[in-house]
């Protein structure tokens, strides 16, 4: 606020400073924002909703129940990475047929690493201390040994960067697994594994959960090597609920981990992953060839 005085009087008169007016003027501009603003997690106390948050609140309400009676018919092997824009916003991008190339990858990546990290935090940590550079001792946590990631080709390989981007001298695994011609049947066709993966916990990389029947195969060979079902994590982008169900009854000690269980899977996302694949391999056919 600026203070003047009249000429030859001591009348004082207050206005307002040029900051102060723009601070209102924010304060409004705020306000009007504010009230436009779409928000899909309002709260159920509030009485005044726009058309468009009262749909976007019904849709979230009738998802948390599909997601909730979903975890009750499977149980606690399900479990969904908390639902927020963000992660809605990715899911949205990914199933868009609209989506360029590159808005996809940068997209799937991001996806991934959600999926990545939290799959992580699901596995054993130890208690230990450390010394600071100062000096101080600190009470943290670190991983136990006997990690190990396993992606099912040729879309699983698609995750396998965002493992190791987190834990970057992790061992990784691979089985390809295809459906036989005649019997439409999933086949084995490679697996190579860590020799002593029977004794680590395995991170199974598989995006998309359609049918569950590449994953139900690729659980089998690695019992068949002595791995335990309880010891098996399954990394996932999208899965249906028929796919879900018949993992966790074929196996009922596995976990799955995914961002969203919906009717209609992406399928898609294969084969835009799989042309990914594709160009990444002639890159380095080609500067191996150049180097050579």
């Amino acid at each position: 606020m600026e203070t003047y005085f009249e000429s030859g009087i001591g009348t004082e008169i207050k206005m307002p400073c040029q900051n102060q007016q723009l601070n209102n003027n924010d304060r409004q501009e705020h306000a009007a924002m504010s009230s436009t603003k779409q928000v899909r997690f309002a709260s159920c106390g509030n009485s005044v909703l726009t058309e468009s948050n009262r749909d976007a609140e019904v849709a979230e309400t009738c998802d948390n129940v599909f997601n909730s009676e979903l975890q009750r018919q499977i149980g606690s092997q399900l479990k969904l990475l908390p639902l927020n824009d963000q992660i809605r916003e990715l899911q949205t991008i990914i199933r868009d047929k609209s989506t360029s190339r590159g808005d996809f990858v940068f997209c799937a990546d991001r996806l991934i690493r959600l999926v990545v990290e939290e799959g992580l935090n699901q596995l054993p940590y130890s208690e230990c201390t450390v010394t600071t550079p100062t000096g101080h001792k600190y009470d943290g946590v670190k991983f136990e040994k006997g990690n190990c990631g396993v992606s099912i080709m040729r879309s699983g390989e698609a995750m396998e960067q965002g493992l190791r981007d987190c834990c970057r001298s992790i061992r990784i695994g691979k089985i390809l697994i295809q459906s036989d011609e005649d019997t439409q049947k999933a086949k084995v066709y490679y697996a190579k594994f860590p020799p002593d993966i029977s004794r680590r916990k395995v991170l199974l990389m598989y995006p998309i959960l359609s049918t569950g029947n590449t994953v139900i195969e690729a659980v089998r060979v690695l019992t068949e090597h002595g791995l335990q079902p309880k010891h098996i994590i399954l990394l996932s982008l999208f899965s249906t609920p028929h796919g879900a169900k018949s993992i966790i009854q074929e196996f009922p000690e596995i976990t799955i981990l995914t961002t969203e269980v919906h009717p209609v899977a992406p399928t898609h996302f294969g084969q835009r992953v799989s042309l990914r694949m594709e160009c990444m391999g002639s890159r380095v056919i080609f500067a191996y060839a150049f180097l050579a």
